[in-house]
């Protein structure tokens, strides 16, 4: 928990915040939005993935790679928050780290920037991953330039929250394994620490006054994979066993994550190879700088993560930040190489019930049609190492602009009109899948970019399926939202 500051320390006021759609991004988004002290500009790629902000929050809409949003965005700026990493931008994702963060601490340099806070990860670069080691690497990157700007580079092992990848692997293996045959890697030490104490140290930042810069490890009870698995097991009343075997290369560790879990294979094999490292905080300057921080105990963040699951106030997520949506979701569909458009009439059910209807789909609801096709095609999509089906929704109702939706994600989204989702399974080409709604119509539209004779084989391979499982679909989503609408004039009635 957060303590309040001593009266004589004056907060920095001007904030600049990066990264605001991703997992502790877009939390510390609404908590310095909700402080009427903070004057907070956003520095973001995409303005539609935001939530709604109050008015007087300023919104640069760009990149660090994009040098004029980004010398914009720095002006008049106190403290900037760097949450940025790219992890899911290809093999390249080092070269792309390294470039941003010289991007970000020179133009913050030339603006007259005060400090940098930055959130990296535990370990040490002889043991740690690639992912791992780049973080690093963008830590000293934006700590280079002492004599000029102050740096606060925070450092975190694993983060107990609801929808972080942590968790969310450990909560599904716990859920699904009562006997869990595990490998070497379940015995390796780390630190976890809760999403909220993460927001307090990120927050706390802003009160500081020592001088200099700073790697700050943060992290609570000294615990392993392992223990994190019974623990919370216990925190959940399940009884669970382990078994550890030598065995398990990481390649099958991998596959033994993906198959029982949400998180592709390229994230789990980068996650395994993690954890072959110990990652423990290795200074006390967390204590010595930020002393009204106590972190709770990590039982605790396993009972706040799960109680915000149950009564679905699950703010972000693991996958909020994967895959960029195309800036403009309208002109390019009208060039798509295939089209598949399928009418259903609404036969005086109201939009605004079929709408409901239409953003109940996936997760826990299914797809009203054909589901045990919906779920070969997302285990076929896990074992090519796409996300399959098992990364569900953020909420069961509820959708956003960014949210991921099984192997789809919210492109776009107007209430009680449109709802456009990005395909994100694995696929010869790019696609996309569109609801919109009329006074007397839901038209439904597949649209696909093939790459090359694959995607062209592609598509003419699954059109026969469209005829069975959209026509299907459109029916059942007509008759969700006849039933929705009954069930709220009988609500009505009873009042």
């Amino acid at each position: 928990m957060l303590l309040e500051p001593a009266a004589q320390m004056q907060p920095m006021r001007h904030i600049l915040l990066t990264g605001a759609t991703g997992y502790i991004g877009r939390r510390l988004l609404l908590r310095l939005a909700g402080d009427p002290a903070v004057a907070l500009r956003v520095l973001v790629r995409t303005r539609a993935k935001l939530p709604q902000l109050p008015d007087r929050v300023e919104v640069v809409e760009g990149s660090t790679f994009q040098l004029d949003a980004l010398t914009a965005a720095v002006q008049g700026i106190d403290l900037a928050y760097y949450l940025i990493h790219s992890m899911g931008q290809g093999a390249d994702f080092e070269e792309m780290d390294r470039v941003s963060a010289h991007n970000f601490v020179d133009a913050c340099v030339a603006a007259g920037v005060r400090r940098i806070v930055y959130l990296g990860g535990l370990g040490r670069p002889e043991s740690a991953s690639p992912h791992l080691r780049s973080r690093m690497e963008t830590g000293a990157i934006l700590s280079s330039r002492p004599d000029r700007i102050q740096t606060i580079h925070f450092r975190a092992g694993v983060i107990i929250g609801s929808g972080s990848t942590s968790f969310e692997i450990i909560r599904h293996l716990v859920q699904k394994l009562p006997v869990m045959v595990t490998p070497r890697w379940v015995s390796t030490r780390t630190q976890p620490i809760g999403v909220n104490d993460v927001l307090a140290y990120l927050q706390a930042a802003r009160y500081l006054t020592a001088d200099g810069c700073f790697e700050v490890d943060i992290g609570g009870e000294a615990m392993t994979f392992g223990e994190m698995m019974l623990a919370t097991g216990q925190a959940m009343g399940l009884r669970r066993w382990i078994i550890r075997v030598p065995v398990l290369t990481p390649k099958l560790s991998s596959y033994w994550l993906i198959l029982f879990t949400p998180v592709p294979y390229r994230l789990a094999a980068t996650l395994v190879e993690g954890l072959r490292s110990e990652t423990v905080v290795t200074n006390d300057r967390s204590h010595q700088l930020f002393p009204g921080i106590q972190t709770e105990p990590f039982a605790q963040s396993v009972r706040t993560a799960i109680a915000e699951i149950e009564q679905r106030q699950v703010i972000s997520r693991w996958s909020d930040s994967s895959g960029e949506l195309r800036e403009d979701p309208d002109a390019p569909l009208e060039q798509a190489v295939f089209q598949d458009r399928r009418s259903y009439d609404l036969n005086g059910t109201s939009t605004a019930s079929v709408f409901r209807a239409v953003t109940a789909i996936g997760g826990e609801h299914g797809w009203f049609s054909y589901n045990i096709l919906w779920r070969l095609r997302g285990l076929i999509d896990k074992l090519a190492g796409g996300y399959g089906l098992s990364r569900g929704r953020r909420d069961p109702e509820a959708l956003r602009i960014g949210d991921s939706l099984d192997f789809w994600t919210v492109a776009d989204l107007v209430p009680d009109h449109r709802l456009l989702l990005q395909a994100q399974m694995k696929l010869p080409g790019r696609a996309w899948l569109e609801f919109l709604l009329t006074d007397r119509a839901l038209i439904q539209t597949a649209y696909y970019y093939p790459n090359g004779v694959w995607g062209r084989l592609y598509w003419y391979l699954v059109l026969p399926f469209h005829g069975l499982v959209f026509h299907k679909m459109g029916r059942s989503i007509i008759r969700e939202g006849r039933r929705i609408e009954a069930a709220g004039a009988c609500s009505r009635g009873g009042d």
